[in-house]
């Protein structure tokens, strides 16, 4: 699901072959993995320890040696000015308790002329993929609401565009990319969205085991009604793009 973004991410940043790069809030390493072959360093840090062991695994499974992972708070790397030719935060910087200092963090750490790309979803109505996965969501406790359009999150790009502008950042643009994901059937889908999307997993820590499993099987219910052969479903994301 994350890796046509980063592909996109990655063209519209087009950092040199002898780019030092930081990834904040990296991951399994969707993005640095994919960029690897094609810069001198990536530096991929973290909040989540687990992220990091898995981007360490990744990375030894396709023997690339030039990926740099370490533990790191997004909201103060450990890094001096003006370190990296070029910066990303792939559906991380969005999560940010401070989304502003995110934002200054990532400006500070990049050279004069250095561009980054920070990536948020777009609201969860312009996204088939996203109302599937909370129409189950919704299905297992009809209780829940839907999620509505914040207009104070990144789902805003006017609101985007005016944050990483203040951080520093000059010439930023938004703009809007849809890729479709193919969806097999409603268990692989279910496993899927409850393996990537954060607010999932912190619903399922939430809830505890035994509720999970009772909330879990009234949503794979639900999936299995809207999804009766492999299909494609669309999800949207905005990309900011800005130079330091």
């Amino acid at each position: 699901m994350m890796l046509p973004f980063s592909q996109d991410a990655i063209a519209l940043c087009a950092p040199e072959r002898t780019a030092h790069v930081i990834d904040v809030a990296a991951g399994p390493g969707t993005l640095a993995l994919e960029l690897a072959p094609r810069v001198a360093r990536i530096d991929a840090v973290d909040f989540a320890p687990a992220m990091l062991e898995k981007l360490e695994v990744a990375k030894k499974a396709r023997g690339i040696d030039n990926v740099c992972s370490a533990w790191a708070d997004g909201q103060a790397l450990p890094f001096p000015d003006a370190t990296f030719d070029a910066g990303f935060s792939m559906f991380g910087l969005m999560f940010f308790p401070d989304r502003k200092q995110g934002f200054r963090e990532l400006h500070r750490v990049l050279k004069p002329g250095a561009k980054a790309v920070v990536s948020s979803w777009a609201p969860v109505a312009d996204s088939p993929l996203m109302v599937l996965m909370f129409g189950a969501l919704c299905a297992a406790d009809p209780s829940r609401s839907p999620p509505q359009t914040n207009l104070l999150s990144l789902e805003n790009p006017e609101l985007f565009a005016q944050e990483m502008t203040e951080a520093g950042f000059r010439d930023v643009e938004v703009r809007r990319f849809t890729h479709a994901l193919h969806v097999a059937d409603a268990e692989s889908f279910w496993q899927g969205v409850t393996l990537a999307s954060a607010p999932i997993a912190m619903l399922k820590q939430r809830l505890g085991p035994a509720e999970w499993e009772r909330q879990a099987e009234l949503a794979l219910a639900y999936l299995r009604e809207q999804i009766r052969a492999p299909a494609e479903f669309a999800t949207t994301a905005h990309l900011g793009i800005g130079t330091r």
